[in-house]
């Protein structure tokens, strides 16, 4: 990693998106999605190959395949998100002040929603990844995953099992996660939705390049 954000980031969505489905399908709002995140072995259009957290995974494309990158974005566009993730960090007054904030489209709402620690072993400070569905602020705060916004500078991202309020920073990096031709690397770090067959092959239809945000 170049610099602590880009690593700060890249641990956190790693953490965040490799949650076991257990996790995940605590969420009622959008339909649980089973996917794998790791780094990219190999990539020739019909299959795909990466290494995760629990090894190599071989995962064969279903067309029509659509893959995701991320575009700068603001914060005007993250109250009527359908789906956000924020990474964050605790301050010494125990706030969590947002490092990035993802916005994700509808068809990748339901990906580990919730919010889980992300720090490594012997860790001294705390950081998380908070991902929740969005609605409009004037709906229940007992919808699951409602983002609500208040003051301006406060994010409190709802979902199933509970909230976080997050601090949110004029200078906050915001990008959108939006369908766009990509050239996948080896190296890269990208998340896929999967499908089991019958057969135990996994398939994908969707997937999500990950570029870790610039540090300011």
């Amino acid at each position: 990693m170049k610099n602590p954000l880009q690593h700060f980031i890249y641990a956190a969505v790693l953490a965040v998106l490799a949650t076991p489905h257990a996790v995940w399908s605590q969420a009622s709002a959008a339909p649980p999605i089973d996917g794998v995140i790791g780094k990219l072995q190999s990539f020739d259009g019909k299959a795909l190959d990466l290494m995760t957290a629990s090894g190599a995974v071989h995962v064969a494309v279903k067309e029509p395949l659509t893959t995701y990158k991320q575009i700068p974005s603001d914060l005007s566009h993250v109250a009527t998100a359908p789906y956000i993730g924020v990474a964050s960090a605790e301050q010494a007054d125990g706030k969590q002040v947002a490092k990035q904030i993802f916005i994700f489209p509808a068809e990748l709402s339901g990906a580990a929603e919730g919010s889980v620690l992300t720090d490594p072993p012997g860790a001294t400070t705390h950081s998380r990844m908070t991902n929740g569905t969005v609605s409009r602020p004037s709906h229940s705060r007992m919808t699951n995953g409602t983002v609500q916004k208040s003051g301006g500078t406060t994010l409190v991202v709802n979902y199933q099992d509970g909230s976080q309020t997050i601090t949110v920073p004029p200078s906050v990096p915001v990008t959108e996660v939006a369908p766009q031709q990509v050239t996948f690397n080896p190296g890269d770090v990208v998340y896929a939705t999967t499908q089991k067959l019958p057969d135990g092959t996994l398939v994908t239809d969707k997937i999500f390049q990950f570029i870790p945000a610039e540090s300011h």
